[in-house]
């Protein structure tokens, strides 16, 4: 998905905000039908069957029918698209779209004369009810286009993502292997001792964040003065988004283009970010310890990382086992929990070799997955190979 900046006129504004309703309308109808549901009841209703009741909805509601067919149809597709995903195990049950929340649209049957260039850095997109919707033209808009999507985030600002397959980065070619081990306080390690780091909020912004903070909880629910503190809210929470998704972007680029293999650990980011306030019977314990943790994991942008790490390089991103690679010495193998001396400092007990904690962990990532290549690969015949004997794991 190519996403750019929405420019829209106020009138446009209105229009672009009531096709939202319609398409949040039209998919919270769906899951309440679909919660009438249940195993030995029948069939639920199908998307054809919906876009019938649908067409006698539009008849019988004016106002329903005043917008787009296209996005009220569009909103069930994804609806059954999203339900299959459920059944198909990848993804959890679709629920309650809120106001406020997952704000948008999609409109397909784009034809070529849809999308059109103003000057160097406008462009114009057509939508059904609206008309031409100026947008940012950041970067050339992918050929062959047959769907986008409008969105509005948490801050008020409308964005249109093109749906289009993205060009992979072609490997190197150098057969070089790097391992990254993804941190709180250092977001990705790498196995060739560089460390990189998602830009934070400035001090500035973190204290104005928590003087929003604490002005929201003061504020009446249902108020203006409410509203309006949230609306700060997301502007500065927005800008933090985007500066941690410009670091995804350079940082997957740039490990696509210098190696051929780029090792990840297997981690369940769910399970690790699931908090453990429990119940009033059985409170979790460390709950605001794990909260803070949860957090840093989540800025670190653990998840977007690797996803965008596959998609731009496919088939050479390798999943290592996660165990130990932070206890391990990358020199001599010996493993020893008490070797990491603090969180940026690891010295091995064995061989008294001592780097960065991180670095370390990623070069034991980098070796597992040099391992998993070779298993892939098969044996191969290059001549007599001269090996190292295998140290000694001694006990702590």
């Amino acid at each position: 998905m190519s996403r750019y900046r929405l420019q829209p006129t106020p009138a446009q504004e209105a229009v672009l905000a009531e096709h939202c309703r319609h398409a949040r309308y039209v998919w919270n109808l769906a899951v309440e039908q679909r919660s009438f549901w249940w195993p030995g009841r029948g069939g639920a209703p199908g998307f054809a069957e919906q876009c019938r009741q649908l067409t006698e909805a539009r008849a019988a509601h004016p106002w329903l029918a005043k917008g787009s067919i296209i996005v009220q149809q569009q909103a069930l597709k994804d609806f059954a698209q999203a339900m299959a995903n459920f059944f198909g195990g990848t993804h959890e049950r679709p629920t309650w779209r809120k106001r406020g929340h997952s704000e948008g649209f999609r409109i397909v049957a784009v034809k070529a004369d849809d999308v059109r260039r103003l000057s160097r850095h406008a462009g114009e997109v057509r939508v059904p009810k609206v008309g031409w919707v100026r947008f940012r033209w950041s970067r050339p808009v992918p050929a062959g286009v047959k769907s986008y999507r409008v969105t509005r985030d948490r801050s008020g600002r409308w964005h249109v993502a093109f749906a289009a397959l993205p060009a992979s980065i072609p490997a190197p070619g150098n057969g070089a292997v790097v391992g990254v081990d993804r941190g709180v306080v250092v977001s990705a390690a790498l196995s060739t001792g560089e460390l990189l780091t998602v830009a934070p909020l400035r001090q500035t912004e973190q204290a104005r964040l928590r003087r929003l903070e604490r002005r929201l909880a003061r504020a009446k629910p249902g108020s203006v003065r409410r509203a309006k503190v949230k609306a700060a809210l997301a502007r500065l929470k927005a800008r933090r988004k985007d500066r941690r998704k410009d670091w995804v972007e350079k940082t997957s680029t740039d490990l696509a283009r210098r190696f051929d293999v780029i090792a990840v650990e297997n981690l369940k980011i769910a399970a690790m970010t699931r908090s453990t306030r429990g119940t009033a019977e059985k409170p979790g314990r460390g709950v605001r310890c794990k909260a803070g943790l949860n957090r840093g994991i989540l800025a670190g942008g653990w998840g977007l990382l690797v996803a965008r790490l596959e998609h731009k390089a496919p088939g050479r991103v390798v999943r290592v086992d996660p165990a130990f690679t932070s206890q391990r010495c990358s020199a001599c193998g010996f493993v020893d929990r008490k070797a990491r001396e603090s969180q940026a400092r690891f010295r091995c007990r064995s061989c008294a070799h001592a780097e960065h904690a991180d670095v370390n962990a990623a070069r034991n990532i980098a070796h597992a997955a040099g391992h998993a290549v070779a298993a892939r690969e098969g044996p191969r015949n290059t001549g007599p190979v001269h090996r190292e004997p295998h140290p000694v794991l001694l006990t702590a």
